[in-house]
């Protein structure tokens, strides 16, 4: 890895899926991003016309891309990346977090609760599987990613969890009646258990509505089905940890 902390294997990788022939950008709107991007921090690009020469396009994207530090290849990737909204560059932005995700100077200052996400991810270092599965959701959310993985995920979690905490196999849907002996048993109130078998039932008929249909997901709802799946299995590591 050079100084700048993102690879040339990485900046190729990423213009190929980004200057791809059929689904990504034009020779023109490279030109047009990658010198807007060398005006804003004063780089020599080596490709500011088009046409190329005899370089193809995403050979002459990744010539340009790779003038940049690793904070502005960061920027420059993302903002690709999200106009571009294809499955292939969605694809490319999760793994661009995942790996550099601490040279992104612009975090998103909103979102989930950040505090609630952490102790969830305390709770859940006992169940690595549910918290691996947790965590994918988490990076999607923070990153307007899958909108309707991201929810399938957090189902998934939650009913992960539940499996491991219960030791059977049941869909999240057919947990219900056990959950409530479960709080019960734990020492929790009737009131209580009837509440969460409610909120459970809505969630899962929420879910099963979004999944289908996740373009129709509102960002807020999302935030805080996020943060409602946290405080569900925070809880219910505590109960069974008593």
């Amino acid at each position: 890895m050079n100084d700048r902390e993102i690879p040339n294997e990485f900046v190729t990788y990423a213009a190929n899926i980004l200057g791809e022939t059929s689904s990504g950008f034009s020779g023109p709107q490279i030109v047009k991003i990658t010198t807007s991007y060398a005006v804003k921090y004063n780089i020599s690009i080596p490709h500011s016309a088009y046409p190329f020469g005899m370089r193809n396009k995403k050979t002459a994207l990744a010539e340009n891309l790779i003038k940049f530090d690793g904070a502005q290849l960061f920027e420059i990737i993302d903002t690709m990346c999200k106009e571009l909204d294809s499955d292939e560059s969605q694809e490319l932005l999760l793994l661009l977090i995942k790996r550099y995700g601490h040279l992104n100077r612009n975090p998103n200052p909103d979102g989930v609760n950040e505090e609630l996400i952490q102790q969830t991810r305390h709770w859940l270092s006992k169940f690595p599987e549910v918290l691996d599965v947790f965590n994918s959701a988490i990076e999607k959310q923070s990153h307007g990613l899958y909108k309707r993985n991201l929810l399938d995920d957090l189902r998934l979690s939650l009913e992960l969890l539940l499996k491991n905490i219960f030791e059977n196999s049941k869909s999240l849907e057919n947990q219900l009646p056990i959950l409530g002996g479960f709080i019960k048993d734990k020492g929790g109130s009737t009131e209580l258990s009837n509440m969460f078998h409610k909120l459970i039932d809505y969630y899962t008929k929420y879910q099963n509505t979004y999944v289908k249909h996740g373009d129709a997901v509102n960002e807020e709802e999302i935030e805080f089905i996020c943060e409602i799946t946290a405080s569900f299995m925070k809880h219910f590591i505590r109960l069974n940890d008593k």
